[in-house]
């Protein structure tokens, strides 16, 4: 059912012949050109990579993705992902905030991941960074 991580919160399976998007829910991991970008998705692909998945879609995102919570064997990847420093909780989409953002917490004063930089660019700030005009 897996195919690959092309980030750390968007997974592509696939199921019989149709391929399937899916964005993790509720978490935003550094955008390619990023700092820890490759990392997390290295982690993404670690603890899905040949485990059974579960999906639990949400929605569908602008992009025609699932977005969903996706469970790889037992574990929950959306907070892992958090709880490993590899993504922060979406504020801009946080259902979940009493279950997101102490993960996040715990991650940063224990400087986990991306937390180990000093100041970290979320990455909704990064992508608002890249669409701005270059020049007088």
């Amino acid at each position: 059912m897996f195919i690959s991580a092309p980030d750390g919160d968007t997974l592509i399976l696939r199921d019989g012949a149709t391929k399937i998007v899916v964005r993790l829910a509720e978490v935003d991991a550094p955008e390619r050109g990023q700092p820890y970008s490759q990392v997390s998705r290295r982690n993404l692909i670690a603890m899905c990579h040949d485990m059974p998945i579960a999906i639990t879609p949400l929605s569908v995102d602008r992009y025609g993705r699932s977005v969903a919570m996706v469970r790889c064997y037992d574990v929950i990847v959306n907070w892992r992902q958090v709880h490993d420093g590899l993504a922060w909780c979406f504020t801009k989409y946080l259902t979940q905030p009493a279950t997101c953002l102490p993960l996040e917490r715990e991650a940063r004063e224990e400087r986990r991941g991306l937390w180990r930089d000093d100041a970290p660019m979320a990455p909704w700030d990064f992508r608002a960074a890249m669409r701005q005009p270059v020049g007088p």
